[in-house]
């Protein structure tokens, strides 16, 4: 189960590049103008062979140039909400400013785990400002540079002491795990309770392993699987709160505490950015996907060729992964909402399919044959062997040939197709490796 870790801080103290740093991620353009895309705001990271999950609240402060007190305090109290572990950063260079001491008021009031973080620390001499940040009253400041590196891995380390041990043991691990998410109001918490209905007794709500994802077990009409259930929770007072944030953050924690996700769509809508967000996080985290347009009962005049039509459009969006079920729904009449379980099901036991490898090899090499890789430089690319890989959590195909590096991205998806055409696949994302053989 990972752990969330939040960077909170004034504009240009270096957020996004500790955020690209602790992800790993190269991604070059560390943009400061408000509302860039928000899925740069969110990663994972792996430390000691622990995995957690980072989050850069930068993006998330509307028109960062001119922060008032509310914003502030908004978009740190979100931190703190949604996180595990807060790392508050400064900016060595600059000294304390107001804005820092706002921030640490609202934080030492927090019960979480903060470190306080002193960027921009490019060269050792800068240990000699440290001190001054005492005067925040958040303990000992760990000096370091997102830039180049320096005292990461002490950031890194003291991280983990932090973190919530990996509770996952009162949940039955052969049991799947689905997750209903999507953006507010395409009816999650309606299609949640549509499943659960009245026998509310067959029903054991297990608080998970964070304080947000509640697993209820659901066995009736002979399946038995527990509902990674994070939509209903808490609903907050306020509700001027940044509810993108929200339902992203959500989303994370759902997504990454189930096997498969159903994708709530609002009919009336179409999809929007905000789907496509949250489809990008299934993606990373490979994670099976059924689609459900729900409240399609207030499509009105639907003609017979509607749906499919609505279903090409939404495989457009979603493209290049199109091998995914799509259910018309509506929790209202609760129309086909037992075939929204029953296709996770059928995802879910895609994702564990695995083919023989005699069989695989008798299927793939003379496809290969008909079609081989586009010769690179003269040099021609020979295909001998393939195999899926055991104990993955996806499944995952390993193909052998002489020259793995010139195999491009296009030839790889002919690969994954064929694959799909051949084996029942859908609804979960397919690895390919081409190794050395």
């Amino acid at each position: 189960m990972g752990n969330i870790v939040a960077i909170v801080g004034r504009p240009n103290v270096g957020k996004s590049t500790l955020f690209n740093r602790l992800t790993n991620s190269r991604r070059a353009i560390v943009n400061e103008e408000a509302g860039t895309t928000r899925d740069r705001q969110y990663g994972k990271s792996e430390w000691e062979g622990r995995e957690f999950s980072v989050i850069d609240t930068g993006g998330w402060v509307i028109n960062s140039s001119d922060v008032f007190e509310g914003e502030i305090k908004r978009h740190v109290t979100l931190a703190i909400d949604e996180s595990d572990v807060v790392i508050f950063l400064v900016d060595v260079q600059n000294g304390i400013t107001d804005y820092d001491l706002e921030v640490a008021q609202i934080l030492r009031k927090c019960t979480k785990p903060i470190i306080l973080a002193a960027n921009k620390a490019d060269t050792f001499e800068w240990q000699y400002q440290m001190p001054e940040f005492y005067k925040l009253g958040l303990g000992e400041p760990q000096m370091v540079s997102a830039i180049n590196g320096l005292g990461s891995g002490d950031l890194l380390d003291r991280l983990l002491t932090h973190f919530n041990p990996d509770v996952t043991e009162e949940i039955e691990a052969e049991l799947p795990r689905f997750a209903v998410v999507g953006r507010p109001n395409a009816g999650k918490s309606s299609i949640i309770n549509a499943f659960i209905g009245e026998d509310r007794t067959i029903v054991t709500d297990i608080p998970g392993t964070t304080r947000d994802s509640i697993y209820t077990r659901f066995n009736k009409f002979g399946h038995d699987f527990y509902l990674v259930d994070t939509a209903g929770i808490r609903k907050k007072a306020k509700v001027n709160e940044d509810l993108e944030y929200y339902s992203v953050v959500r989303a994370i924690r759902a997504i990454e505490n189930c096997d498969v996700c159903i994708l709530m769509i609002d009919a009336t809508r179409g999809i929007e950015s905000q789907d496509l967000n949250i489809f990008s996080l299934i993606q990373k985290n490979k994670k099976g996907l059924v689609v459900c347009i729900n409240k399609w009962d207030l499509i009105e005049n639907k003609e017979s060729n509607d749906i499919k039509k609505y279903e090409v459009s939404i495989r457009e969006r979603l493209a290049p992964f199109v091998d995914f079920p799509i259910i018309f729904t509506s929790v209202i009449t609760k129309q086909r909402i037992l075939k929204v379980v029953e296709t996770a099901v059928e995802v879910f036991e895609n994702k564990q399919r695995k083919v023989a490898t005699a069989k695989l090899n008798e299927y793939m090499l003379p496809a290969i044959e008909n079609y081989p890789p586009p010769a690179l430089k003269g040099k021609y690319i020979k295909i001998k062997y393939v195999t899926q890989l055991p104990n993955t959590s996806i499944p995952t195909f390993l193909f052998f040939a002489n020259l793995p590096q010139y195999v491009k991205d296009p030839y790889r998806r002919f690969l994954e197709n064929k694959i799909r055409a051949k084996y029942d696949f859908t609804g979960t994302p397919i690895q390919i490796f081409i190794r050395q053989k």
